[in-house]
């Protein structure tokens, strides 16, 4: 009996404390943040728990991607006029509203125009045109409900200075209807080019990490757009950051300074000599150069075949093993020939 009956309350209890904190969750408390959809703020957006009162509208909303603050103290008079008290505000101070939206950014607007762009007046692909806008062009939000892509209305676009004017819209849409679409600015067909990352001094040879690509103007022409080409060469001149390059930027690295000591190489089959010399001009791999000879005092040419190291430039000497012998052949002579006088014995008597 007394088993059951401490069951018994335990179960009551169970359920008082049950009833307890349903009731306390049942409260009306204010909520810190709120995303509303349409243009009316309800008093159950803004109060968890607000009874036949949710529906009641009490503010009106942000405007589109924007966001507002409402002070606590005007959420609960508003609510407490329409007799909903006994409101927790969990120490808030303010109630932060967001009006939801679909954003079409800039990036989507430029995207856009260029697809309208795309093999038009000259030129290539959407991909490859870059858009700039006159002025700020600021995002454009619509109703988030809404679907479908941006439509071009009007379009004009001159090749000469290559501006454009275009109107977009979006049919489904009625806040676009109350916002500027009309666009103006320039579009270019661009490449990617090869660019500088940060200074190179003079003779600096470039790695892969000093270089970037970048969409640059097609009309540039010259720009290199593969990373290969500028990799392992030397800067012929200071590169500035973000700097385009071209052929007329680069040349072969100087693996042989002026006046620095090579080793002199004289070769023919059979025969290797090297000798000290001193280099009296700088050169890249493959180039021709003077190098005195230390211990002639005479100036060579040579071709630099690596680091350090010169090919003296001369005549090969072409050595003919086991030369056959040189053909023997007679001579005839077809000349006609004038008759010889007889050789005759006279007798004397």
């Amino acid at each position: 009996m007394i088993r059951l009956a401490i069951c018994a309350l335990a179960l009551a209890l169970a359920v008082l404390f049950a009833d307890t904190a349903a009731a306390q969750s049942a409260i009306p408390a204010l909520r810190a943040n709120v995303t509303v959809t349409g243009d009316i703020v309800r008093i159950g957006d803004l109060i968890e728990n607000a009874g036949p009162v949710a529906d009641v509208p009490v503010f009106r909303a942000p405007d589109l991607g924007t966001r507002g603050v409402v002070a606590a103290d005007r959420v609960v008079d508003a609510a407490e006029s329409h007799n909903l008290i006994g409101i927790d505000t969990r120490g808030l101070s303010e109630v932060i509203v967001t009006r939801a939206s679909r954003a079409i950014t800039v990036p989507e607007i430029a995207a856009r125009i260029a697809q309208a762009l795309d093999g038009q007046y000259g030129l290539g692909e959407a991909r490859n045109i870059l858009v700039t806008f006159d002025r700020g062009v600021h995002t454009l939000n619509v109703e988030p409900g809404v679907a479908g892509d941006l439509q071009v209305m009007a379009l004009a676009y001159d090749p000469r200075t290559t501006r454009f004017d275009v109107t977009l819209d979006l049919p489904s849409s009625a806040a676009l209807r109350r916002q500027s679409t009309r666009f103006f600015g320039t579009a270019i067909e661009t490449i990617e080019a090869v660019t500088i990352e940060h200074p190179l001094e003079r003779g600096e040879v470039i790695k892969a990490s000093d270089l970037i690509k970048q969409r640059r103007p097609k009309s540039d022409g010259t720009a290199l757009t593969a990373l290969d080409a500028a990799v392992g060469m030397a800067a012929r001149h200071p590169l500035r950051p973000g700097q385009a390059l071209s052929e007329a930027d680069l040349m072969k690295p100087m693996i042989v300074q002026r006046n620095d000591m090579v080793t002199l190489v004289y070769e023919a089959p059979g025969l290797t000599l090297t000798l000290r010399g001193q280099a009296q001009d700088a050169g890249a791999l493959g180039d021709t150069i003077g190098v005195l000879n230390v211990q002639s005092k005479r100036v060579v040419q040579g071709m630099i075949t690596g680091p350090g190291r010169v090919r003296i430039l001369g005549t090969a000497t072409r050595v003919v093993e086991n030369p056959p012998p040189p053909l023997q052949s007679e001579s005839v002579d077809l000349s006609p020939q004038e008759p010889q006088p007889e050789n005759r014995v006279r007798s004397t008597e």
